[in-house]
């Protein structure tokens, strides 16, 4: 068993909440969550490798927030590997109406998600692994829950798409939570839909391991 990360290579996480987890505070510097759960697995199955990994994850962001730092920590930062996951902040704008609602629309995110891929491939030689945004959830009501559960399914298709035209990775992390869902209460993921505690994180960190094995 190997993985294709290389040695020496660098790995960067950038989205939101979830990415976060506390790196830029009591967690510095890759906070408590997924990011560094798939960093303690790399040390534990590849000792011989010496992978960098950034995390670049600011809780509350959008896909607006990400376009409006990109060349900072991304492009700047020369990452070998790139994971995104981004899009719960946008679908909870809409949703809620918030302040410059419109921008978060699904064409927007669309556009937005496209600028940075072309962005990125016309600056970095870098591998990209892009991870639908998910909900942990099985309300199918017409509760707001529910309401993000149905309007979700737009912008993964998003992603699906943009993996398709930049020929990336994709991690198809709201239909693996999902999956579980069938055989666990959601709290066993995550103490509400958005934020998974240490077993969702792991989830993910784990779905992330084997994406990458050769």
């Amino acid at each position: 068993m190997d993985i294709k990360i290389e040695n020496g290579e660098k790995v960067l996480f950038i989205g939101d909440s979830i990415t976060d987890c506390g790196r830029r505070g009591e967690f510095s510097p890759l906070g408590n969550g997924y990011v560094k759960f798939f960093s303690d697995m790399l040390i534990v199955n590849f000792p011989e490798k010496k992978i960098e990994i950034v995390n670049k994850g600011i809780s509350g962001n959008t896909i607006l927030d990400i376009v409006n730092r990109w060349e900072d920590d991304v492009i700047y930062q020369k990452p070998d590997w790139l994971s995104i996951m981004i899009g719960i902040n946008d679908i909870h704008r809409v949703l809620r109406k918030s302040d410059m609602w419109t921008e978060f629309t699904p064409e927007n995110y669309r556009k937005r998600f496209d600028y940075i891929l072309k962005r990125t491939s016309e600056k970095l030689n870098c591998k990209i692994i892009l991870i639908e945004p998910f909900y942990i959830s099985t309300d199918r009501t017409d509760n707001f829950r529910g309401k993000v559960l149905k309007d979700l399914e737009e912008y993964i298709e998003i992603v699906e798409e943009m993996s398709k035209k930049y020929e990336t990775y994709h991690l198809k992390m709201h239909r693996i939570f999902q999956k579980y869902l069938n055989f666990f209460e959601p709290e066993i993921f995550a103490p509400e839909p958005v934020h998974p505690n240490p077993t969702g994180h792991f989830l993910i960190a784990n779905e992330l391991f084997k994406l990458l094995l050769k």
